[in-house]
């Protein structure tokens, strides 16, 4: 199902597919019926097995209705969640329950002359992949079938949809896809999840991403990087916040922070992140050495306040007063006299405060 995105999808990411019970590689479904909060439990498993504490997702169709699941009932293992040609209710239960019946009793094959016009437009099936995908239908083990349409009839989120937060979240849709076309189904996730991102991929059927690989691949991509973007500043602002406490001690964290306003938290969010979360934090220095550059900095660039500041942060990471005394020494010798004087008078001061 993935094939035409996972060569691009490898280059930066490692990629882990899994198949529905009984299809491909996977065991026949081991009970009668199977549920979608069940198959995002294994995908759950599937990922502690990989050592992953979170993960992005994608799925297609009742893959992408066990992503759902996973953002409603799992929400902190996603990174983000990719749905694609999917939904939050697939239609009247009892649609799916003939279905399942007539699978039991005449098997997939049943099925396979109405995929062609459903799945992708007709013709498509005699492509390579098309008829490889055809073919995985009729491989399919019958009861195995049966069960995931029992789990699809059985599947309707769209009244927990409101309650996913913290879930960047992408629908894809099919413009032409007769099984769930994108008026009601994406746009009711697209709805239903707060800032969740919509689009339709023109000339697509229910199998967007293997007709039409290359838009949905950029879109999936695109969603993607948004996401490692937001996690990373994340990341940093929380790595740096903490390397800031650690330097400039938490009562001046607390008061920087009480003092932030709508205008000054953009400032605020960027110095934790930039000066503290991706070069304080980093390895090639130790703290004390880096407070021996910082001050020398601050000296030559005449940042008398900053300069106060970072000496009282010397101070908590271990300098001693004849180290900030050579420091300074240093500075007079290259950043000039002047300027080294009014930094010993502010030294002076600052040290006085701690005898």
């Amino acid at each position: 199902m993935w094939e035409p995105q996972l060569a691009a999808l490898t280059r930066d990411h490692r990629v882990l597919r899994w198949d529905l019970p009984g299809h491909g590689g996977s065991l026949p479904a081991s009970a009668p019926g199977v549920s979608v909060a069940a198959l995002a439990n294994q995908v759950v498993r599937l990922a502690d097995e990989q050592g992953w504490d979170r993960f992005a997702y994608a799925g297609i169709s009742l893959g992408g209705a066990v992503g759902l699941e996973l953002a409603v009932r799992h929400p902190g293992r996603l990174v983000s969640l990719a749905v694609l040609c999917s939904s939050a209710y697939f239609g009247a239960p009892d649609t799916w329950r003939e279905r399942a019946a007539t699978v039991l009793a005449e098997g997939t094959e049943s099925l396979v002359a109405g995929r062609p016009g459903v799945w992708f437009a007709p013709g498509f099936e005699r492509t390579p992949l098309g008829a490889a995908l055809v073919d995985d239908l009729r491989a399919a083990d019958d009861k195995s079938y049966a069960a995931c349409c029992s789990a699809v009839a059985d599947h309707d989120l769209r009244a927990e949809l409101a309650a996913v937060r913290g879930v960047p979240t992408l629908v894809v849709a099919g413009r032409d896809d007769p099984a769930t076309p994108p008026s009601p189904h994406a746009r009711t996730i697209a709805d239903g999840i707060a800032g969740t991102s919509l689009a339709e991929i023109a000339g697509a059927r229910h199998l967007a991403n293997v007709e039409r690989p290359a838009p949905v691949l950029a879109a999936l991509l695109g969603h993607l990087e948004a996401t490692a973007r937001t996690v990373g500043d994340a990341a940093r602002h929380g790595a740096g916040m903490a390397v800031r406490r650690a330097v400039l001690g938490d009562q001046h964290v607390d008061r920087a922070v009480a003092r932030t306003t709508a205008f000054t938290a953009p400032f605020q969010d960027f110095i934790t992140r930039y000066a503290w979360g991706e070069i304080w934090t980093r390895p090639g220095l130790d703290r004390r050495t880096r407070s021996c550059v910082t001050l020398t900095a601050l000296v030559a660039g005449g940042h008398h306040d900053e300069l106060a500041m970072h000496v009282r942060a010397a101070v908590r990471i271990g300098l001693s007063r004849e180290e900030i005394r050579e420091v300074l020494l240093q500075s007079a010798v290259y950043c000039g006299v002047p300027a080294a004087n009014k930094a010993f008078a502010i030294a002076d001061d600052v040290l006085s405060e701690h005898p």
